[in-house]
This record gives C-alpha cells, structure tokens and sequence, in this order.
C-alpha cells in the first residue's frame, strides 16, 4: 500500500551507499538488492545473529553459501580469503562496551567486492562506529579499499590503548612487587597474565592476517590502501611483540615474587624452630616438676624455686651458646 513504511526487521542495523567521496546516503531495506553504480558502493551492516539476517544472507545475497558458513560461524579467529576478486575477512576488537572487559575481543566479519561491503557483528563494534560517523559527516571511506585500511587502522589503534593499559598496570605492579612483597599481589600479577594470553591469542593471528592483506591480489585495493595496510601490520607486529614481552617479565617477576614470599616463610619457620629448640628442654623440666606425685624435690625448700630458675636460665643460655658455636643462630 502506497505510503506504507517497511518495518526494520532485527538484525538489519544500518546500510549506506557510498558515493566514493567520503560521504554516503542511508538506504533502506529496498535498496540492498540490484545494480549499484560502478562510482558508488553499497555497504550493509547487519547482526549476523539474527533470523532475519541469516535468511537475508542465504537468500538474497548473492554470497557463496561456503564463505557464509564462515562468516556466521559462532567461533572464529582472525583469517583472510580472497576469491574472485572478492575478500572474505575476519577481525578481533577489543571490547569496549559497557561493563565488558577489553580482553574479551569482539569480532567483525566481512565480505568486501568491488561495489559492496557487507559487514556482520553480533557484540557492537566501536570501529564500525566509527566509520558510520565518519560517513555521515562526508569524511568516510571512498570504497572498499579505503573502507578495509580505515577498519583495520581503527581497531588497532583501540588495540594499542589496551595493549598500552596492560603494560601501565603491570609496570605499577611491579613497582609495588619492589616495595611490598605480600601475598595480595599475587592474584593483582595473575589477572594481568591472563589478559595478555587472551589479548595474544587473537592479536597473534591478526597480526599474520595484517601481515598478509597487503598483498592479496585484489583489483579494488590501491597502492595508497596497500601501503597504509603494510604499517597497520607493523603496528600489530609491534602489539603482540609488547604482549610478548610483559607475558616474559610477568613469569620473571611471578618466580621473583614466589622466591621472596618462600623465603619469607623460610625465615619465619626458621626462627620458630629456633625458639622451639630452646624452649623444648626447658619444657620437658617444668613438666617434670609440676607433676603432683610425691618425691618432688625441693618442695619444702624456700629457695628452690629460685635455684630452679637459675638452672633454667643457665640451660637456656647454654643452648645458645651451643647454637652460635654451630652457626645455626
């Protein structure tokens, strides 16, 4: 019916067509389909999760069902694959959303061709944000190369706050190590190594993903976007080398700290075995004495308790002597 307006179903977030300066026009849902100028690129953002995105992907995408299988997969891990002049990829962002923990990386999947880019999230991503808004104030992406270098540039740089956070917290950390050794630091230093193994363990195939784009025979990817992707790789190189060298310090100062605490221990154990040895002696004669049977001498003397002290003061400096002369004290 003339006037009607189409319901956004879930899943579908946001679609512009790019006009391969900058800026772009939102589009609606009847516009995802059919030709798009060869000046303009469609790029469609949707929620992969979704029922409805599931059905758009199957149906009326056109995308191989293979590379969708990878696409909507639930587990995946940074990968890129281009087939016929088309570019499957998978990416890992840190995780700022509300409440959640940047180690828990979020994932953007996309399939990029010469005049459509359709990105799939299920978690919002703040580079795709980014990008969004940097369309609609005409400062955005030309087309799928400048799209790929501007995507990949944004996560990194969100990767290198959190990369740089992990080293502040440790370096303070191990400042506090080197003033105060206690027990509470160790679960401080364990938390910081369990977020460089999860930030490492996507970042370590972003960065052969990274490494790689750059020379992917692509018709669409200029030299300008090569380039750019080449030091977009360096600087993931550059992350993981970091992660890499506060997991290493992390385990030196993790046996650092466990050595110190041990002994610390060692030296109390030690001079509680040290007053137990003296006292052990002294122990065994009192409880001789104040046992209640008759015979016990001394019990009608008014001096013995003051000779029994003295014998007692005597053994225990006996015992001293004898544990200096030993080298034990």
């Amino acid at each position: 019916m003339k006037g009607m307006v189409m319901e956004v179903p879930n899943g579908f977030i946001f679609a512009y067509r790019l006009d391969g300066k900058g800026a772009g026009s939102p589009v609606g849902l009847e516009d995802l389909t059919g030709r798009v100028p060869s000046r303009e690129t469609l790029w469609v953002h949707l929620d992969y999760d979704c029922p409805w995105a599931k059905k758009w992907l199957d149906l009326e995408s056109g995308i191989d069902p293979i590379m969708l299988e990878s696409l909507t997969t639930k587990e995946t891990r940074p990968r890129a694959l281009v087939i016929n002049n088309g570019l499957l990829g998978i990416l890992r962002g840190v995780n700022l959303n509300p409440g959640a923990e940047p180690e828990d990386m979020v994932s953007i999947r996309f399939w990029m061709e010469e005049n459509r880019i359709v990105t799939l999230r299920h978690r919002r991503v703040m580079a795709i944000d980014d990008l969004s808004k940097a369309v609609g104030a005409g400062s955005g992406p030309a087309g799928p190369g400048e799209f790929l270098e501007q995507l990949a540039d944004r996560l990194v740089i969100r990767m290198g706050d959190a990369v740089a956070d992990v080293e502040d917290e440790f370096d303070a950390l191990e400042d506090e190590i080197l003033t105060k050794q206690t027990y509470e630091l160790r679960p401080k230093l364990a938390k910081i190594r369990r977020t460089v193994i999860s930030l490492r363990r996507y970042l370590a195939p972003q960065r052969d993903v990274m490494s790689r784009l750059h020379s992917e025979k692509i018709d669409w990817l200029g030299d300008l976007e090569r380039m750019r992707l080449r030091e977009i790789g360096d600087r993931t190189i550059r992350f993981v080398e970091d992660l890499d060298s506060i997991r290493d310090r992390a385990t030196v100062t993790q046996e650092e700290l466990n050595s110190s605490l041990t002994e610390q221990m060692n030296k109390t154990m030690y001079v509680l075995s040290i007053v137990a040895g003296i006292f052990l002696p002294l122990g065994l004669l009192t409880g001789l004495l104040g046992v209640n049977v008759g015979g016990i001498p001394g019990t009608e003397s008014p001096w013995a308790f003051t000779v029994f002290c003295l014998i007692m003061v005597a053994i225990a400096s006996w015992q001293v002597w004898l544990f200096r002369r030993k080298s034990w004290i």
